[in-house]
């Protein structure tokens, strides 16, 4: 195995601003686009929430959904067409004439922009069903290559356990964050065994027992999708460490 080249990401060494956007500027922009991202920047945003998934050829692409219908101009399983045709969509067009034409984008381009511009970023695996293991393997081994030489690694998050098991195993010095829809009982265990450094769970879930439980174990606590003022108001005073939201235009970075 190759040495590590990320210094650990723990509780005393967190080095990601608390506010996150939520998959580049939310809804202001086609999600998992560089449009977005743009958008996203300029409203001071510095770290950007995104879901990466593989193409036929195994190539990480941004895309939330496991098919195509929803934000592009394709159709059917993400997985069934490779890079290049996934190229030829429009990923833009969607959401409003403005941002017609606008690209699939791979990972490879997101960290160029966001390398280029001292952004950081939080990765959600986000496998299509059945490549579990695969799809978490091949975002660790592409974010370490990718983040070759950088400060700050991405963290890369999952609701799939698998997946998460898969990255630790293929690049175990990248951090990972636990994503939760529902709390579990059991959910700081399972958090543990997969080594995170981090949980990650939906704001309705969360109070301030449950992020002063993880505090107390060691993690940090991100929450989606916080697009209220006053419930990030909330958050924050509970300690929460990572906003993931979608409101860049209303709900605005500390500094």
């Amino acid at each position: 195995m190759d040495a590590p080249q990320f210094a650990p990401v723990t509780a005393a060494n967190w080095p990601y601003p608390r506010h996150i956007a939520h998959r580049g500027a939310g809804k202001l922009a086609p999600e998992n686009t560089l449009a977005a991202f743009r958008l996203g920047a300029s409203f001071g945003y510095r770290m950007f929430e995104f879901d990466v998934k593989l193409s036929a050829d195994g190539r990480a692409v941004l895309m939330h959904d496991a098919t195509l219908d929803r934000t592009t101009s394709g159709t059917g399983r993400v997985d069934a067409l490779t890079l290049g045709e996934l190229a030829q969509l429009d990923a833009g067009a969607w959401h409003s004439p403005g941002y017609a034409g606008e690209p699939v984008p791979t990972l490879a381009a997101i960290v160029r922009y966001t390398r280029a511009n001292g952004l950081l970023c939080n990765i959600e695996i986000k496998p299509v069903p059945g490549r579990e293991t695969e799809t978490g393997a091949a975002v660790a081994l592409d974010a370490r290559s990718m983040w070759r030489g950088a400060d700050v690694p991405p963290l890369l998050s999952s609701f799939s356990e698998d997946a998460l098991a898969a990255a630790r195993l293929a690049v175990p010095e990248l951090p990972r964050a636990l994503l939760v829809d529902a709390l579990p009982p059991d959910w700081l265990a399972r958090a543990q065994a997969l080594g995170c450094v981090a949980l990650d769970a939906n704001h309705k879930v969360l109070d301030a027992q449950v992020i002063a439980a993880a505090h107390a174990a060691g993690l940090k606590v991100l929450s989606y999708t916080v697009n209220d003022a006053g419930r990030a108001a909330e958050l924050v005073g509970w300690g929460l460490d990572g906003l993931i939201t979608d409101a860049v235009d209303t709900i605005f970075p500390a500094g």
